[in-house]
């Protein structure tokens, strides 16, 4: 059984509880509280607080003064051999081990090798470990990485592939050179540091659909309907690119990038057709990266000269 397709439950969590929302809010402003604000003990204190809240919700929540009547379920226990029931401590504390692993390393560009291999072992671990605890410690196989080949791609998809070309030919050089935020990023003047750059973006973008769609987005929509679940983890996305770098007026481009990630994801359940979207985007940050370095070099951009 695929487990993305019982993501979203929501025959057990048939309307949004104030406690879930409260807990999970809480959990993902630790983000910003991370990566925006670099303030590491507003973070772990907005985690807690967040898993707290959780651990309150799974066992009733609050009260209603008016009915006396719980205002949230308590979750049922399941049979021996059964699966388990989503716990929303259990799903939350996945983000939370991610969002720690993260925060153990600076999230500045750099394209040393000590630098590239620090961000692949925590870049990993945050998708590795919460997968593993989900799978082996849990057993409820919160997340999972859907990437359905077999499906093939209609007409809708392929357009949409080809007005991503356009929008991010058109839209990424001007953000990234007018605002000066390519500066963020090393120089790279020579093929090694190109090379390095091109499979450095390569590999956070394929990274950033594993974390924030098949491990944040996947563990939400657990426990919240779509909307609520996409703007979430969109506020754990773009909290974590900006202090990648894509800075100023960056998250009026990264905001509704990671909206329509998630929505697609919903819509085609393919984990392969968002990586592919994303690295198509990807692979215009890296051309403008190497001309705004280098402005001789890739020189395609019209919006910009």
């Amino acid at each position: 059984m695929d487990p993305i397709a019982s993501a979203a439950p929501r025959t057990l969590v048939p309307s949004v509880k104030p406690w879930h929302v409260i807990a999970a809010v809480l959990t993902v402003l630790a983000a910003p509280a991370f990566f925006v604000f670099g303030d590491i003990w507003a973070g772990v204190i907005l985690l807690g607080l967040g898993l707290a809240a959780a651990w309150y919700a799974d066992r009733g929540g609050c009260v209603d003064t008016a009915t006396g009547a719980s205002c949230s379920v308590p979750l049922p226990r399941s049979a021996p051999g059964e699966a388990r029931p989503p716990s929303l401590l259990r799903d939350l504390s996945l983000i939370a081990m991610g969002l720690g692993i993260i925060r153990l390393i600076p999230l500045a560009a750099e394209l040393d090798t000590w630098s590239m291999v620090r961000f692949t072992l925590a870049l990993g671990g945050a998708v590795a470990v919460p997968y593993l605890v989900s799978r082996f410690v849990y057993r409820d196989r919160a997340t999972g990485f859907p990437w359905r080949p077999g499906l093939p791609w209609g007409c809708l998809h392929w357009t949409w592939l080809a007005a991503v070309v356009v929008l991010a030919w058109l839209i990424l050089p001007w953000y990234f050179i007018t605002s000066g935020v390519y500066a963020n990023w090393p120089v790279v003047d020579d093929a090694n540091l190109i090379t390095r750059l091109f499979v450095g973006v390569g590999a956070v973008g394929i990274w950033d659909e594993l974390f924030f769609i098949c491990t944040v987005f996947h563990v939400l929509l657990r426990h919240f309907p779509v909307w609520l679940a996409n703007m979430l983890q969109a506020v754990v996305f773009v909290s974590f690119l900006w202090e990648l770098g894509y800075r100023s007026w960056g998250p009026l481009l990264t905001i509704p990038f990671a909206l329509v990630q998630g929505i697609i994801f919903v819509r085609t359940r393919s984990l392969g057709y968002v990586v592919t979207v994303h690295l198509i985007f990807d692979a215009i940050v890296f051309a403008v990266l190497v001309h705004a370095h280098n402005p001789g070099m890739l020189n395609i951009f019209p919006l910009v000269g």
